[in-house]
């Protein structure tokens, strides 16, 4: 059966009143560039390396095929087809549109924080605008006599070693043979041989790099208590990060589509030349050894393959509205098919490569400093702005390489956070009649947005972002992914869901897609039961979540789990508000309630009755049994 092509160049709107891509490429660059993310760079090239090395591909693949890109093909089917953001989407079935006001309240959390961490690399950014660095040295009035390059003073010279905070010549301690035996300290040929030199002190000392980040960037407070004031300096580094994505959504996805030109591939140039100049550093062939080298023992441990779930969940942005807001801007014959293989991929192959490039540098700073890789290797923040700074700063032209990569954070960071930001907006534009005022909207959300970041700016700030990032992200969006998997699945039909694939896709080209009945598997079953797993396996082994093995305090644990109750209270209110309004008997409601309203489908009318026509053919003349009813 032939499918009506609907003529139309590629700058014309197929949907005139909501605005479509201009090229096909926007919404690939766009998609990538929000999968794509901080967390590719800085999460799970640590994950890999500590939860069996090269081995962790193999359940890392697994998820990926059979939990990642089903759910991720299945949310870019179900925005192109209704052509509606995160919320009025579930018209397919209302009673279930609490996902969606859950979903949004998630990115407007996300969204607020992660705009924060921006802030912090645009920090770093201006700050690296110098001959030398300010994080190679301990000489701010912000660094205490911990320093560890103090402490490496000391012992460059001769006859002195630091004896906890003081530096001290060794002949004035009066220290016996035996006491000097205990620090291997040896005096011979008329000199002190310190190089063996045992520190006492050691767990005490603290890098520059961190002490830069903890007392000069952060200002950090003694704890989430003492909340302190405003960090002037990252107050206006975050006003910049939300003027920034204002004006890339300022105009839609119109303007979005074209910022992703540089936001969505700059890292990958940026990550190429590390990774070019990181293979060609002393050390470079250990850091390397470390991430890939196999641990087959490690992928038998359930824990092993619950964290490359959840790695592959988070990493793709999956269930939580962005992907279906910016597949509701496809034409309605878009090939999301193969835009979801492609993506899905592509986001973990970059995942893998940055685990190259980053322990690449990580093995040279292990060498440097006479570690084992495993004593530098960090993750989160401590990898993006301490172990990593101080990597740069070993590297010949390091001023150029510390502007590059933290320039790369920023755009890693800004195309996620414009994608975060327009799909809360699209859900408000979409819910209420302001299409034309879209650019109000906007500025509004963004500005809401800086206000509530503020609280992350100041001296208790890196708390709050440990707390919200802790609770917000992972069981609702899980919760979510199931939710919605198990709604059109077993509610909306999985024949009807087929079929209004069928109607995009086009019939001849759908049995072209090999092994297409497997998407439908995944989706009613083995994905489901995938994400049921996880999710009980963290509520079975949920701990209170720390901040650098530093304990929140009771308040801060009932607030995050008031944000979880506040993302998922939505689902049972709104399925009650429906049914309150709903007409009929009990079960006449129940039903009303389940199955798509009125206004469900696509929003252009040719392809609602193209839909239409592939409904009734697979429904009559294919034998069909699922129920129309007269939605288009």
């Amino acid at each position: 059966m032939a499918k009506d092509q609907v003529s139309l160049t590629d700058s014309a709107d197929e949907n005139p009143a909501r605005g479509n891509w201009s090229q096909k490429r926007h919404f690939v660059l766009s998609t990538l560039g929000y999968a794509v993310g901080l967390g590719n760079v800085w999460k799970f090239p640590y994950l890999a390396y500590s939860n069996g090395g090269g081995a962790f591909l193999v359940p890392y693949a697994f998820m990926l095929f059979f939990a990642g890109m089903p759910i991720f093909f299945f949310e870019v089917c179900l925005g192109q087809y209704s052509s509606q953001g995160p919320i009025t989407v579930w018209r397919a079935s209302p009673m279930f549109r609490g996902i969606g006001f859950g979903m949004v309240i998630v990115l407007a959390f996300v969204g607020v924080y992660y705009n924060v961490i921006i802030c912090y690399a645009i920090y770093y950014m201006f700050a690296s605008f110098t001959s030398n660095l300010p994080w190679e040295h301990c000489d701010h009035d912000f660094n205490t006599v911990n320093c560890f390059l103090k402490y490496e003073q000391c012992l460059s010279q001769p006859g002195k070693i630091m004896i906890e905070t003081t530096c001290q010549n060794i002949t004035e301690l009066g220290l016996t043979n035996s006491e000097l035996g205990e620090i291997n300290v040896v005096y011979a040929n008329g000199t002190w041989n310190t190089s063996n030199y045992i520190d006492t002190y050691a767990d005490y000392r603290k890098r520059p790099t961190e002490e830069y980040w903890k007392r000069g960037v952060l200002q950090k407070s003694v704890s989430m208590n003492e909340t302190g004031g405003l960090i002037w300096e990252l107050v206006l580094c975050l006003f910049l990060a939300w003027v920034l994505v204002f004006f890339s959504l300022v105009k839609g996805v119109k303007s979005l589509g074209k910022v992703v030109y540089f936001t969505a591939l700059f890292p990958y140039a940026v990550l190429l030349a590390l990774f070019v100049r990181g293979v060609t550093l002393d050390g470079a062939g250990e850091g390397i050894d470390f991430f890939i080298k196999p641990k087959w023992e490690d992928i038998t441990t359930p824990q092993v393959w619950l964290k490359a779930a959840t790695q592959i969940f988070f990493s793709l942005s999956a269930a939580s509205g962005g992907l279906v807001t910016l597949s509701s801007y496809n034409r309605f014959h878009n090939n999301g098919y193969f835009d979801s293989v492609f993506i899905s991929i592509a986001n973990c192959a970059t995942s893998v490569f940055a685990g190259f490039a980053i322990f690449s540098v990580l093995g040279h700073i292990a060498k440097e400093q006479g570690k084992a890789v495993p004593d530098v290797v960090e993750s989160g923040f401590g990898l993006a702005f301490v172990v990593y700074p101080e990597g740069l700063s070993l590297l010949p032209g390091s001023t150029f390489w510390a502007i590059i990569f933290f320039l790369m954070l920023i755009t890693l960071g800004i195309d996620s956070q414009m994608v975060i930001i327009e799909s809360v907006v699209t859900a408000i534009c979409d819910s209420f009649p302001l299409q034309k005022k879209k650019s109000l909207v906007t500025f509004v959300v963004c500005l809401i947005g800086f206000v509530l970041g503020l609280i992350c700016v100041t001296r208790a700030g890196a708390y709050w972002i440990s707390l919200i990032d802790s609770y917000v992200p992972s069981i609702g969006l899980i919760m979510f992914g199931l939710l919605e998997l198990i709604t059109i699945s077993w509610v909306y039909g999985i024949k009807r869901f087929t079929n209004d694939i069928r109607s995009m896709l086009g019939d001849s080209c759908f049995y072209k897609f090999p092994m297409f009945f497997w998407w439908q598997l995944n989706w009613t079953v083995i994905t489901p039961s995938l994400l049921l797993f996880v999710l009980l396996y963290n509520l079975m082994n949920w701990s209170e979540p720390t901040y650098n093995h530093e304990v929140h305090p009771k308040w801060a644990h009932v607030t995050g789990w008031f944000i979880i109750g506040l993302t998922l209270i939505f689902i049972p209110l709104v399925m009650i508000y429906e049914f309150i309004n709903a007409s009929g008997s009990f079960s006449e409601r129940w039903r009303t309630i389940s199955r798509p309203t009125a206004n469900w489908g696509p929003a252009v009318q040719a392809n609602r009755t193209q839909a239409w026509n592939m409904h009734t053919y697979y429904n009559t003349t294919m034998g069909g049994k699922q129920c129309l009813d007269d939605i288009y």
